[in-house]
């Protein structure tokens, strides 16, 4: 999966601190570039600035940009500093061009993205943003037609959860005495336990991101990219060996161990023949992790493969082993700040409100199957 596409997909993974901080209808509270001397920055200073955005969003962007500057060549406009119309006449082409890969023309949700890398360019650059009221009411139209014909492109297309059930179907289809299957299961299970996203899941090293708790289960170090803080959450034994992210670690390590990484990267990319890390070119130029850690894209491809492979319905990513651990808490009654906390996110998330609203809409969590049961236990007191 690509980062436009997985941005687009997984909601939820959407950087919401980058869109521009200046409203429409103000003017900016310092004077641009060329109307102030001091409007400037050090090479120092803007290495820092981009430290602070997130690789998979300034990616995003950055293609985004080169997409409108492309499509302004084409048809005679200028890209920096654009004009309101030619933002307006661009989300309108994005609304009716379908593209190549999908046949579809891009969803409201990655049009809002548009606009949002379009002015977040012109500020880099030292322009004000051109007003793009247009281009959001052409947006919202688009959004209104999808809804009323009833098309899912009108609603953000949210990774599915992958719950303890769905992932105890999902490891039955797995070889767990391959290096493979023993890989992926630890990547699905532990993705599970800590609620991460893959971003999150990755990084993680053997030794170095574990220690040993006394009742045998382990403590992971992983860092919270979205909140950009470290937390370290205890992961315990769990009852059911088969889905136990402990045991599915240790079997993982010791075979890792067999075959010469003792330590380093936990998730190794492999090719076709299960050779780990094996190196990579392009244009005959190495390419990937040197250590062999695999990419955030293949640990997403891992849970979706796995997944599918089961015939399970759903939009499966490895952020579905995020949204299944929400589902896996509240069905064991898990309180929704103990579910936030365990898995980094802030407090007042909406995020993880919306996870949790959605689960509790659901089965016997649903409002009125609650208050059917309490009428029920009213006429019957005795039952």
């Amino acid at each position: 999966m690509n980062s436009e596409a997985e941005l687009e997909v997984v909601d939820a993974e959407l950087v919401d601190d980058r869109l521009p901080a200046i409203p429409e209808d103000r003017t900016p509270a310092v004077l641009l570039t060329d109307e102030d001397p001091d409007a400037w920055l050090s090479s120092e200073a803007q290495e820092d600035v981009q430290a602070g955005i997130p690789k998979e969003t300034a990616k995003a962007y950055e293609g985004d940009m080169d997409r409108f500057a492309a499509w302004c060549a084409t048809v005679g406009r200028r890209p920096l500093p654009a004009a309101p119309q030619t933002v307006t006449e661009y989300l309108s082409y994005l609304k009716r061009t379908p593209r190549p890969r999908t046949g579809r023309p891009y969803g409201p949700k990655t049009m809002d993205r548009i606009i949002a890398s379009i002015r977040s360019s012109h500020r880099a650059a030292g322009f004000q943003p051109p007003d793009t009221m247009g281009a959001r009411k052409v947006v919202a139209g688009y959004r209104e037609a999808l809804s009323l014909a009833q098309d899912p492109a009108a609603q953000p297309r949210k990774a599915s959860p992958a719950d303890r059930t769905v992932l105890r179907i999902a490891l039955d289809e797995l070889d767990r005495t391959t290096l493979a299957g023993k890989r992926d299961a630890a990547l699905m299970l532990l993705g599970h336990a800590l609620a991460s996203r893959g971003s999150e899941l990755v990084p993680l090293n053997w030794p170095g991101s574990f220690t040993e708790l006394p009742d045998g289960g382990l403590q992971v170090r992983v860092y919270r990219k979205k909140r950009k803080l470290w937390q370290t959450p205890d992961i315990p034994l769990d009852p059911e060996p088969d889905l136990c992210a402990v045991r599915a670690v240790r079997a993982l390590v010791a075979v890792l161990a067999d075959n010469g990484h003792a330590e380093g990267a936990l998730f190794l990319r492999m090719d076709r023949w299960g050779y780990l890390a094996p190196p990579m070119q392009r244009a005959g130029k190495p390419i990937g992790d040197p250590d062999g850690r695999m990419t955030i894209e293949a640990a997403s491809d891992i849970v979706q493969r796995s997944i599918q492979r089961t015939g399970l319905p759903g939009n499966w990513s490895s952020h579905s082993s995020r949204r299944g651990f929400v589902k896996s808490a509240r069905a064991a009654g898990v309180d929704i700040v103990q579910i936030g906390r365990h898995g980094g996110w802030d407090d007042k998330s909406k995020a993880l409100i919306g996870y949790v609203d959605e689960e509790d809409s659901q089965g016997e969590n649903n409002p009125l199957a609650q208050i059917g049961k309490a009428a029920v236990k009213r006429q019957n007191p005795e039952s």
